[in-house]
């Protein structure tokens, strides 16, 4: 299957922009979650979702006039003082956190939410500095599962805004050469999968370029992420997609994993890069990809 690649539009003022209208390109306005999501959303089942634009950011920036507080605390930071940074990250992400929400922007986002059926949702960060080839921000901000309930999910997208500023964000900022005045952030909102697996695939495993390398656990993806739960291994053959090892925790289809291994593959030839790739699997087995990036350790 040849993935088409989308027409570019130019969105610049947009509060508010649909994963099935966006592409890799728009980076700059939804951050690299949100332009990845919106890259393959037309082509794999993407759960469905819309991205809260760095305008919205911005404008919450200008109207509560925080930022050049938060940049005066910045610029008298030395990162390599563990417990200087951990203090500033603090105060600046509680200094954020304790604002008013602006009403308009609000208003707007729960319009848009509204149109999800007010189902349960994942509320993910997407920074601008995030997902680029040359820089690895990978869980640098933060995700909220299962939010319901305006008040629920204003709260979480506050909280992804102050996640730009954790002590490791800042850190890897400053090390990475961004400025931290140039990194925007944008929030992606999509449905919840009712997720019965959970996995990551590399489809260049890095240590042996033969295989793709697919992990799955039971369950959330968090518990994979975090290193809670030892996954199932599956090294799948690059060329005809054949197991050729395996350690297992728990039995799973191995048509299941051939599925995934393929997608990979497809997900790869689109973007001509290797792809870490972050996939659910519902109760029927539907595979759903939540997150596509460029592999930077290779």
């Amino acid at each position: 299957m040849k993935i088409k690649h989308k027409k570019t539009k130019h969105y610049h003022h947009e509060n508010i922009l649909w994963l099935k209208d966006l592409k890799k390109s728009d980076i700059p306005i939804v951050g690299g979650k949100g332009a990845n999501l919106g890259e393959v959303f037309d082509h794999f089942p993407v759960p469905n979702g819309f991205c809260i634009t760095v305008n919205c950011y911005k404008h919450f920036m200008n109207e509560t006039m925080i930022g050049s507080k938060i940049h005066g605390l910045l610029d008298e930071l030395d990162v390599e003082n563990t417990e200087q940074l951990e203090l500033i990250s603090k105060e600046i992400r509680k200094l954020i956190l304790k604002q008013k929400f602006p009403s308009d922007i609000k208003k707007e986002i729960l319009k848009n939410y509204k149109k999800l059926k007010n189902k349960k949702v994942a509320v993910r960060s997407s920074a601008t500095a995030e997902d680029l080839p040359t820089a690895s921000f990978a869980g640098q901000q933060d995700t909220y599962l299962n939010t319901k309930g305006n008040k629920d999910l204003i709260e979480a997208i506050q909280k992804c805004w102050a996640s730009l500023f954790t002590s490791r964000a800042i850190y890897y900022r400053e090390k990475n050469n961004f400025k931290h005045r140039d990194v925007l952030i944008a929030v992606v909102i999509q449905e919840m999968i009712d997720a019965k697996y959970a996995g990551v695939m590399f489809t260049i495993d890095p240590v042996n370029k033969k295989y793709i390398l697919i992990e799955v656990v039971e369950g959330l993806g968090e518990a994979l992420v975090s290193g809670q739960v030892t996954p199932n291994t599956y090294f799948m053959n690059k060329k005809t997609h054949y197991l050729e090892k395996k350690s297992e925790n728990f039995k799973l289809d191995p048509t299941i994993i051939t599925k995934i291994s393929i997608i990979g593959e497809k997900i790869e030839k689109h973007y001509k890069y290797p792809q870490d790739i972050e996939l659910a699997l519902d109760k029927n087995n539907k595979i759903y990809i939540l997150q596509s990036r460029p592999i930077t350790t290779l």
